[in-house]
């Protein structure tokens, strides 16, 4: 009886984030009010602040799942198939609208620029250890220094989350990614 317990409360967590994500991306960290969260989950405030112990609490979860998927997608793809998952996703928009509260809150919360901090680390590590193994497969270009070409990858994805997030289209960023993949490939 237990397991379906917790079987039903990580669904449940489950889907207060899936809501949630979308409630932040559309309307910000101060614009999620709790009654547009309790819409967007589908779940009452008792529910929500039972799983998270405030707004806060919520927002980090938020944004510490989509770095693990991130992370978890460059592990598997190499940051540029990351990027290309992101960009053919259903749920661009809120990827981007989620990364842009993000950087805002970055800039606003030093508490939570602290913690954030620890999963770009994370993916950092995750994107270093691929271009290592790219590099010692020889697929990666030997001139550069695998830092180097991790920046350019970085730049790369904050380029992109920022250019969709003014409303551009993601017409020409799968060629975009073209360039920059055989620019970092063994010549």
């Amino acid at each position: 009886m237990v397991a379906r317990n917790d079987s039903a409360a990580a669904s449940k967590r489950e889907d207060i984030l899936a809501g949630a994500r979308r409630c932040f991306a559309t309307y910000g960290y101060d614009g999620a009010t709790v009654a547009r969260l309790e819409e967007a989950t589908g779940k009452s405030r008792g529910a929500i602040f039972h799983h998270f112990d405030n707004k806060e609490a919520l927002f980090l979860a938020v944004a510490h799942r989509d770095m693990h998927k991130m992370s978890s997608l460059a592990a598997e793809d190499g940051l540029i198939g990351a990027i290309r998952s992101l960009v053919d996703s259903d749920d661009l928009k809120d990827w981007w609208g989620m990364r842009v509260e993000i950087t805002r809150r970055v800039h606003t919360d030093p508490c939570f620029a602290a913690k954030w901090e620890l999963d770009q680390l994370a993916l950092r590590r995750v994107v270093r250890d691929r271009l290592q193994e790219q590099r010692a497969a020889g697929r990666l270009r030997q001139d550069v220094d695998v830092d180097t070409i991790a920046q350019v990858l970085e730049l790369m994805l904050d380029g992109v989350l920022a250019q969709l997030s003014q409303g551009s289209s993601p017409e020409g960023i799968p060629e975009a990614l073209d360039m920059v993949e055989n620019t970092i490939r063994h010549q």
